[in-house]
């Protein structure tokens, strides 16, 4: 497998999950006890920290990646793992 091909599956797992740590953490502004402004929404996060949300990301994809690169050298699930039921792959 190419570095290339590596860094692309990299910034995909970072892209998914980014998504998926986003919601992790986030307090609103009642459950902090701090005062909403006028016009905020009920739901609006009080304490939003990009760059903490961001590091996750990088963590959990380099997580993934070394995961996928590892299957991808050592073969430990393949696509005939996959088949759950109909015709076998041989």
């Amino acid at each position: 497998m190419q570095w290339t091909s590596i860094l692309a599956i990299y910034f995909l797992f970072w892209v998914l999950s980014a998504f998926l740590l986003l919601p992790f953490g986030i307090r609103t502004h009642e459950e902090i006890g701090e005062e909403k402004i006028p016009g905020q929404a009920d739901s609006a996060p009080a304490n939003f920290r990009p760059a903490r949300v961001m590091m996750r990301a990088v963590i959990l994809a380099a997580i993934l990646t070394t995961a996928y690169v590892l299957n991808y050298i050592y073969g430990w699930i393949g696509p005939q793992d996959l088949i759950f039921w109909g015709p076998t792959i041989e």
